[in-house]
């Protein structure tokens, strides 16, 4: 009989080059080859000859320094992922962004975590605060996992919610939008709201920004007119 797929062992080398590209997703810069061993707690044989392969791939590039930082190929694949959202989406992301001169982006919810799936920065903005896609964090930090924890049932929330966060998730759902501050990036502040789709994960269009004259309640406005048409293009 064959053998269950499920019974099948783990491929530990195939779950090392994932975490590669976790991790230099996450990464504000390039790294070292010894910087991702280090991050992986593996040998620096071992990160070398992933990176190479993840490089022949083109999923990952090096600098004449020997730097690596993720590659073209990541973008192509992940144009692939929700691409009627991203489609809809990134009109309305680009016009916020230049209107309030704050990076603007979208965010799904995956497993317990919050990942940017689409960002805008502002076109003129003299400084604003990069937001990559493909960045990660628990949902239960910043502004877009609260707007997206408000969509979800108590029964399907993460474990261990604090009494502090609970009552931010069931006052973002009150009033229809979540804020934070130095919550994922210290000195960053943020405003999301809800993003309630068919057939979608939930999800949640946020901006952020260091500082602003404009009210939260102004900018969440913004943000739910935006949501509002990319749930009535992709709804109907």
């Amino acid at each position: 009989m064959p053998e269950s797929p499920t019974a099948a062992p783990a491929s530990q080398t195939l779950s090392r080059g994932i975490r590669i590209l976790e991790v230099l997703s996450d990464a504000r810069h390039a790294l070292t080859i010894d910087e991702i061993a280090a991050r992986l707690d593996v040998h620096r044989s071992i990160a070398y000859r992933l990176l190479r392969t993840l490089e022949d791939h083109g999923l990952v590039n090096r600098d004449a320094a020997g730097a690596v930082s993720l590659g073209a190929r990541m973008a192509a694949l992940a144009a692939g992922v929700a691409h009627d959202l991203q489609a809809e989406a990134l009109p309305e992301l680009t016009a916020i962004a230049n209107e309030l001169g704050m990076t603007c982006f979208l965010a799904v919810l995956d497993g317990t975590d919050c990942i940017t799936l689409a960002s805008v920065e502002p076109r003129h903005a003299v400084a604003s605060v990069a937001q990559r896609p493909g960045a990660r964090h628990p949902v239960t930090v910043g502004a877009p996992g609260k707007a997206i924890l408000a969509q979800l049932p108590v029964t399907e929330r993460p474990d261990g919610i604090s009494p502090a966060l609970r009552s931010e998730v069931e006052a973002a759902a009150e009033r229809g939008y979540a804020t934070s501050h130095d919550e994922v990036i210290p000195t960053v502040q943020a405003v999301a709201v809800p993003l309630v789709l068919r057939g979608q994960r939930p999800c949640a269009i946020a901006v952020v920004h260091v500082a602003t004259d404009l009210d939260d309640a102004d900018i969440a406005a913004r943000l739910q007119r935006s949501a509002a048409v990319i749930r009535e293009a992709l709804d109907g």
